[in-house]
């Protein structure tokens, strides 16, 4: 049994362009103001902090592993944070794979192994996803920045059978 890697993806907390760019909005919102209070003024010092906690937590966030998406020996592993399990989905019970829009929202907050009506999503990041199907009619939702490479890579480990 070949233990080869098909396909890997490492996805991050904070590279989602729309928080980051609301995060950095807060963070000049804060220095701007600091700039028009009297000097001394406590809140203005405050101001100051506050801003500069937003960009060092956005920074902090840049290299925050959410999740790391592996398919290899017709399985995908998903392994999240720290006290997250590691997730297997045999692509055996898969009985369709489709890329399609994630969320028809602008603003998504990530997610790992979150059960809902009938499906169980991982998303951290991009517009698409990758939609499986298993036998029992379960859906899981990958969100990935490289959906169709994801979903090539899943045809590739079932033979095409979907």
């Amino acid at each position: 049994m070949s233990e080869k890697v098909v396909f890997t993806e490492n996805q991050y907390l904070g590279r989602e362009f729309i928080p980051l760019c609301i995060r950095l909005v807060l963070a000049i919102f804060c220095f701007a103001a600091y700039t028009f209070t009297d000097v001394g003024d406590k809140t203005g010092d405050l101001l100051a902090v506050v801003g500069f906690a937003i960009l060092i937590i956005c920074i902090i966030m840049g290299f925050l592993l959410h999740f790391r998406t592996r398919v290899e020996n017709k399985s995908i592993f998903l392994n999240g944070l720290w006290t997250t399990r590691l997730v297997k989905i045999d692509l055996n019970s898969i009985v369709k794979a489709e890329v399609a829009p994630y969320s028809r929202y602008l603003f998504n907050n990530p997610v790992y192994n979150l059960h809902s009506k009938g499906t169980i999503r991982f998303f951290a990041a991009g517009r698409n996803a990758v939609h499986l199907t298993d036998r029992d009619g379960l859906v899981y939702i990958i969100g990935s920045q490289h959906p169709y490479e994801l979903y090539r890579a899943i045809k590739a480990e079932t033979g095409d059978k979907l």
